[in-house]
């Protein structure tokens, strides 16, 4: 029986000489607790303890994909961790003692294994028991606190947790100062989630604080509780405020300095230990030097200290691009404020400058002026032009005139031979040059007084009855057809010594008037006759159309001793000036060289009456451009407004 008791004792030392051998057999890489930021978990007797192992990371493997398992053990008992009901759960990475003993002090295992490495990880459990007498765990957490302001305890068992969140466990916090339980809501305590608020602290509230997190686990219900350490100091720094950027939108033009103030609002007494910083497309702006195009300034200043209504200081730090680039537009640019409180942040969004709308409005509308402008003065300059042009293109808008019941085109009227103000060129012109051009050449019919005019028809008569069939008027004058005056001629005293306001003939002169209209026994009869049957039918009733044709250039002072109707209808419509078109022709034949023989000054004169006669010059434009249009659309009863040209 002792030999058989002496041979299990080593086999089972043998066992576990393989066991804690297994790992180095295998040749597993050593990862140390410590440079993964996990230090050792203490306990205390009746508590829920949780080892955790860090070797599930990214920095070892890939373990989104490449497969692997892990191996708890404990190196006391060289056993490997199996679950226990009611007492152990193993969960890959983590092993949960429900009921923690002093028994379970100890060093713990984790090997895992892929199929090409092996690592291997060391956890300490140290189970204590309380202080006697006391609430709080043997090992405490430190914090401190701010007198008269707010503050927030953190509790310490955010890894419990977080844990318990992601298998879907429900937990909940309670607080205890000292071993007095802190009611939620209660005076100046208010729980927040992870956190225990405390308003306007003071020295009172220093001392110890106990957060407990309590669970289901594994079909058992557990607690565990961490102690802090809590002093009350009068020196602080709490959570800076980023004032400025405020998310906002700022636009810059292109190729402009561009300067943006982070302002940043740190509650405190005494120093603030807040560190600003810009930040752009995720990266730090660390560049102080104004040779590059995007800096900062050296460190963040201390613009001035606050005593209301919240102690603290403003802080300052400036963002310089010296000459904005397209890339530097459509970027969010970010000002941080790292404390140990906490991290806040603003932010404003680059963006170029909206187009000055105006300008290219104002362009427009400028532009649509100037057209504008050049449009009347072309149409102003070449109406009489477009007009013949449209006229000679498109006839068939205008109505036949054939129809219309009147024998001439014009009705010419000039001052006769023995008439105050006749000229010889006046004659002429009326005799030979317009009938030269408006009959010869363009096809117009014309009554010219002297050529027309029957032998025996007394003067009022031939007045009346060719006006009457005349569809225009030719009223040719000079300077002096208006200006001199009979004395001893009634005729000449007044307009209405001649005709009545209805157009019918004074009784008292028609006797005398009645002879041959070709005769000279009262010349300046016809001469009014004329002119006030035009006037009146021009101005009052509005039947005819009267075209002044000017022979001679009129000086203002002439022009005052003309009839107050032909005044009033050469202001309302113009005249058509036969001076102008000579004077043309004769600054043309200045021009001439001096020297040349007769023969050659004799051609240039008939180059001369061939320009003056020509229908393309702009006096005859302006004569065709008066005259009645030669259209090709038959008469109908009803009016058309179609081009009234």
């Amino acid at each position: 029986m002792g030999f058989i008791s002496t041979l299990g004792t080593i086999l089972f030392f043998l066992g576990l000489c393989r066991i804690c051998k297994g790992s180095e057999q295998e040749n597993c890489t050593n990862v140390d607790r410590h440079f993964w930021r996990f230090g050792d978990i203490f306990s205390v007797p009746g508590d829920v303890a949780m080892l955790n192992s860090s070797l599930v990371s990214p920095k070892l493997f890939n373990f989104t994909h490449v497969p692997y398992n892990i191996s708890w053990y404990n190196l006391k008992t060289g056993q490997e961790l199996n679950n226990e009901t009611g007492r152990l759960l193993v969960h890959r990475e983590n092993v949960w003692f429900l009921n923690v003993t002093l028994a379970d002090t100890g060093e713990y295992e984790t090997i895992l294994r892929t199929p090409s490495h092996c690592y291997r990880q060391v956890t300490n459990l140290t189970v204590e028991e309380p202080d006697a007498g006391e609430c709080a765990r043997p090992r405490r957490a430190k914090q401190n606190m701010t007198s008269g302001v707010t503050n927030k305890l953190s509790c310490p068992l955010m890894d419990y947790i977080e844990k318990l969140n992601s298998y879907d466990i429900r937990s909940s916090i309670t607080w205890h100062k000292g071993c007095q339980r802190i009611e939620d809501g209660t005076g100046m305590f208010t729980y927040l989630e992870n956190y225990l608020k405390i308003d306007r602290v003071t020295s009172e509230n220093s001392g110890t604080y106990t957060c407990t997190v309590t669970f289901t686990l594994g079909g058992v219900s557990g607690s565990v509780s961490e102690t802090i350490d809590t002093m009350v100091i009068g020196r602080y720094s709490l959570v800076p405020q980023v004032r400025e950027p405020a998310s906002e939108i700022i636009k810059a033009p292109m190729g402009s300095n561009f300067t943006k103030q982070c302002l940043v609002f740190v509650p405190s007494v005494g120093e603030p230990e807040v560190d600003v910083f810009w930040v752009v497309r995720g990266r730090l702006i660390s560049s102080h030097l104004p040779s590059d195009r995007v800096y900062t300034t050296e460190k963040h200043k201390t613009l001035r200290w606050e005593d209301s209504p919240i102690k603290g200081a403003w802080l300052e730090r400036l963002l310089i691009i010296s000459e904005l680039k397209t890339e530097d537009y459509y970027l969010n640019y970010t000002c941080r404020a790292f404390s140990a409180r906490g991290n806040p942040m603003g932010y404003f969004t680059l963006l170029p400058t909206d187009p000055n709308v105006m300008v290219p409005i104002a362009s427009t509308l400028c532009s649509l002026a100037l057209l504008f402008i050049i449009g009347v003065i072309i149409l102003y300059s070449f109406k009489v032009d477009i007009v013949l042009w449209f006229r000679m293109s498109f006839p068939v808008f205008y109505t036949d005139k054939d129809s219309d019941g009147k024998l001439y085109d014009a009705y010419v009227a000039y001052p006769q031979k023995s008439a105050f103000g006749f000229s010889k060129d006046v004659e002429m012109f009326a005799l030979h040059t317009l009938p030269e051009v408006l009959e010869k050449a363009c096809g117009y019919k014309l009554f010219i007084v002297g050529r027309d005019c029957l032998p025996g028809e007394a003067i009022v008569d031939s007045v009346e009855e060719n006006i009457q069939a005349s569809r225009r008027m030719f009223l040719l004058y000079t300077a002096s057809t208006f200006t001199r005056k009979r004395p001893t001629s009634s005729t000449s005293s007044n307009n209405n010594n001649i005709i009545m306001s209805d157009g019918s003939v004074d009784s008292d002169n028609t006797d005398s008037q009645r002879v041959n209209s070709c005769e000279v026994e009262y010349p300046d009869a016809r001469q009014q006759l004329e002119r006030v049957a035009a006037m009146h039918r021009a101005l009052l009733e509005g039947t005819l159309k009267v075209i002044l044709v000017e022979l001679e250039e009129i000086s203002p002072s002439q022009l005052e001793q003309f009839p107050e109707s032909v005044r009033h209808l050469r202001k309302r419509q113009g005249a058509v000036c036969w001076w102008k078109n000579k004077k043309k022709t004769h600054v043309w034949r200045t021009c001439i060289k001096k020297g040349e023989d007769e023969e050659k000054e004799k051609g240039e004169q008939n180059m001369e009456l061939s320009a003056s006669l020509s229908p393309s010059s702009r006096f005859w434009k302006e004569m065709r451009y008066h005259m009645p249009v030669r259209g090709k659309r038959a008469a109908y009863p009803e009016k058309t407004a179609l081009l009234n040209l």
